[in-house]
């Protein structure tokens, strides 16, 4: 006799339950899968105990013939598959026939179903894979299905379930994200008679967004739309103000699939770049069509996971169309952003103009911006805006004053001369804001440039560029024009304009101008490297010495060129000139320590950021340093000129604003 024999259909139904129904939510979602394929408007579902005690699913869709609901009890058997060309094209969510045999083999289920408008059904019932009764039922149009006693007959599988609310807490995340895959179809879930999850099913995503985070949330989403011609993408990403401690709260669909997919996650995480704050994750909603001939839903049992054929493309396509999004954006969190903004009505209390004239140590511009009294809001828009032909004598000012000497003794401070720019702020920077905003005289300065001396400075700066930086001048943010008006504990830069008040975290300021310098400046490091006369000797352990000699490469392409000295000695022979002074041997070795975390071979441009992000760390002032109110207008103009002025390079916000209305509501002027 052999010793291999063939399972009963019994005992491979219990095998293949355990890839199939893991807990209480597996089976949530087969069933309430398949009444999606089946056409459903409606789906109802009603659980007891987490799920261990009922599962019970009514769906509206097409129903089955009788002799189809014995049969779809039966292992491998299905509707939606004919062949093995099938597979490469699968635009059902269930495929596999191996749901309802799995689910019957592990607990008591009873099916009523009906696929027309008789009002006679067929009702099924099964218990441990075993057919106890099969009758006919009045019933509508659909099916209603209910497992009870889930792993009554597998008592270790059951002994390792987790609490009620644990398993109930896996049930509600899988509904949710069925729910937002399928917005036109109206949910519903309850747990022991208590309604968790109610959508309208109307088709309307945010809608849909708004039944599960709630109307805050849904207000803070941005819609996302992009098209190639292999993908569709369209769906919403949340503010960067609006974040989760983890992944959860990105939910990808893939052709009406919910799956998990690293990759993609990774890809949308990108679009923020340095927008998000460390350790902390969007909310997100990616709807995404495709050929299914370019993607394999077929490698998992629960088919949660997906492998695309793409899957490079179609990280470059969401990270793009992500990050087109977040650019168009004026990403100012607001304080009391959760109020909802009501018109004006006739309670306002009537403002007295007490003093109309020039302010001690403002321009009469901005005394007149900040009263908001006289001439149009485009002219008080550009008396508010700075740079561009006014630099130079804002930089003279800077330098004169007693209250700057903080920057003017630094090398990536705010003082400006009239040679060539080399500072944190770069020459690209001042054109980028002379081309934005109109020419403001500085504080001290007596009389506006005259157009024609405006124009000629700015065609003499122009050409000073290189006819690359020229010609593809990156885009701006709609970054709003502020007057600074003072600040808060040597922390906080106190700001306005017409809009409301805001408040601007200087060291944050400072280093995103700082980052996006030293990134550039990153890009082309064998024009700035200088070799040192003393060179600066480095220690590590053999085995660092050992992992650094492969590394040495990649320091070379970011100017930093080291050389063995014998043991587990490196000389440092040369760094880019523009390191912060007296940080240059502590960011060689951040930069050298960061390397030798990284297992896997550096991507330049990631090393490129990280050193970016350490440079500009170590070059920007810090807390609790005074600053005066020409430094804070420098600031503010090198800061509207970056190409995201919003966040710094770790993503904490930099500008916080206060909305002239919730002032006026704060001090009860709005009623």
């Amino acid at each position: 006799m052999g010793n291999i024999k063939l399972l009963d259909d019994h005992i491979a139904n219990q095998i293949a339950a355990g890839e199939v129904v893991e807990r209480p939510s597996s089976v949530v979602k087969e069933l309430v899968e398949n009444a999606v394929d089946a056409g459903s408007t409606r789906v109802d579902v009603s659980i007891e105990e987490g799920g261990l005690a009922l599962i019970r699913v009514t769906d509206n869709g097409y129903g089955m013939e009788p002799e189809d609901g014995e049969a779809a009890f039966l292992r491998h058997a299905t509707s939606k598959i004919a062949s093995a060309h099938d597979l490469f094209a699968i635009r059902t969510l269930g495929f596999r026939g191996e749901a309802l045999p799995s689910i019957a083999a592990v607990a008591k289920v009873e099916l009523v179903t009906c696929a027309n408008t008789s009002g006679l059904g067929r009702r099924i019932v099964i218990e441990g894979g075993t057919l106890v009764d099969k009758s006919d039922k009045a019933s509508s149009r659909g099916t209603d299905i209910a497992v009870r006693e889930l792993f009554y007959n597998t008592p270790a599988r059951l002994k390792y379930m987790k609490t009620i609310q644990t398993e109930l807490g896996h049930v509600t995340d899988y509904m949710y994200r069925l729910a937002l895959a399928h917005p036109g179809i109206a949910f519903t879930l309850k747990h022991n008679g208590n309604t968790l999850l109610q959508t309208l099913g109307n088709g309307d995503l945010l809608n849909t967004v708004a039944a599960i985070y709630g109307t805050a949330v849904a207000r803070s989403m941005l819609k996302l739309e992009g098209e190639t011609l292999d993908y569709k993408l369209t769906g919403f990403i949340s503010k960067p103000e609006l974040t989760r401690a983890n992944r959860g709260g990105i939910t990808t669909v893939i052709n009406g699939r919910y799956i998990r997919n690293y990759t993609l996650a990774l890809a949308l995480l990108q679009g923020y770049h340095t927008l998000l704050p460390i350790n902390r994750y969007p909310i997100a909603v990616l709807h995404l069509q495709m050929d299914p001939a370019l993607i394999d839903v077929n490698v998992h049992p629960a088919k949660l996971e997906a492998r695309f054929s793409k899957e490079q493309e179609l990280m470059q396509f969401v990270e793009r169309e992500s990050r087109s999004v977040l650019s168009r954006q004026r990403l100012i969190p607001e304080a009391g952003q959760g109020a909802v903004r009501k018109p004006r009505e006739a309670l306002v209390q009537e403002q007295l103009e007490l003093y109309r004239g020039e302010q001690p140590g403002r321009s009469p511009e901005r005394t007149e911006a900040a009263s908001g009294s006289a001439g149009t809001s485009e002219s008080r828009w550009q008396a508010n805006s700075g740079g561009g032909g006014s630099d130079s004598s804002l930089g003279a000012a800077v330098h004169g004053s007693n209250e700057s000497t903080l920057y003017a003794r630094t090398n990536q401070g705010f003082a400006e001369t009239d040679t060539p720019r080399s500072d944190s702020f770069g020459a690209k920077d001042s054109v980028q804001r002379e081309a934005r905003y109109e020419p403001r005289p500085s504080a001290r300065s007596e009389s506006r440039p005259s157009g024609r001396d405006a124009a000629a400075a700015s065609e003499a700066l122009a050409r000073s560029l290189t006819p690359r930086e020229e010609a593809v001048p990156p885009p701006l943010p709609a970054f709003p024009r502020l007057s600074p008006i003072g600040q808060l504990h040597g922390t906080y830069m106190v700001a306005q304009n017409e809009e409301g008040l805001f408040l601007i975290d200087q060291h944050a300021a400072h280093e995103r101008i700082n980052y996006e310098h030293y990134y550039e400046m990153f890009g082309k490091p064998a024009e700035a490297s200088q070799e040192l006369l003393v060179p600066i000797t480095l220690e590590f352990t053999a085995a660092e010495a050992g992992r650094l000699q492969e590394k040495l490469p990649q320091l070379e392409q970011a100017g930093v060129y080291l050389e063995p000295f014998g043991g587990a000695s490196f000389l440092v022979r040369a760094y880019p000139h523009w390191l912060p002074p007296g940080e240059e041997q502590s960011l060689i070795e951040e930069m050298i320590e960061w390397l030798l975390s990284e297992k896997k071979l550096v991507d330049i441009g990631k090393f490129r950021e990280k050193a970016a992000i350490m440079c500009s760390c170590k070059a920007s002032i810090k807390a609790n340093q005074a600053m005066g109110t020409l430094e804070m207008e420098v600031l503010l103009d090198r800061l509207a000129a970056c190409r995201n002025p919003y966040t710094c390079p770790h993503g904490r916000p930099i500008v916080v604003s206060f909305s002239t209305y919730e002032l006026e509501k704060m001090f009860k002027r709005v009623m």
